[in-house]
């Protein structure tokens, strides 16, 4: 039975309407302020959508790739561990990814969990690993030669966690 999912993606839709002022969006996305205190910011970055389209872009993968591992797993503890856990995560090493580099963007989004998602699955699947990796490649890189702002360093870790954790649990 499928649970955890549809109130993740609930909370994101929620969360998408409670936030849609400029301040909320530097509060509670993820940036260099998280180092001045903003110790929330990994958490509440994961449930922030830039805009109608990205959100909805990530709750329709994340309905259907969380709803596939959560069915799998049959353990709602461990696939929640899995997204949260794996999103906060990804979070943590992407905002000094982005101290590392000089990067000053604010990146908001599930992106980061959904990406852990799909590197346990291409982990566990060797059937999808290779169009899970060319996915990847695409939601990460694609946008940015159409010149919208990804923050395709958060994808690669997610995915690149999602692997580990695969391959750990």
């Amino acid at each position: 039975m499928v649970i955890i999912t549809p109130i993740l993606i609930a909370i994101n839709i929620i969360v998408y309407f409670l936030t849609q002022d400029p301040i909320s969006g530097v509060k509670y996305g993820l940036n260099s302020y998280f180092f001045q205190g903003a110790w929330w910011q990994p958490l509440t970055s994961m449930f922030m959508h830039a805009n109608l389209s990205h959100l909805a872009m990530n709750m329709i993968v994340l309905f259907q790739f969380g709803y596939l591992l959560e069915k799998e797993l049959n353990a709602h503890v461990k696939y929640l561990f899995i997204y949260l856990g794996g999103g906060l995560v990804t979070s943590l090493l992407t905002v000094y990814f982005m101290s590392y580099f000089g990067l000053e963007h604010n990146v908001v989004g599930a992106s980061g969990a959904i990406s852990v998602l799909f590197g346990w699955f291409a982990k566990k699947d060797p059937h999808l690993r290779g169009g899970l990796v060319v996915a990847i490649l695409i939601i990460s890189f694609v946008p940015l030669l159409m010149g919208v702002p990804v923050a395709w360093y958060g994808h690669l870790i997610g995915f690149v966690l999602g692997w580990i954790l695969g391959y750990i649990l």
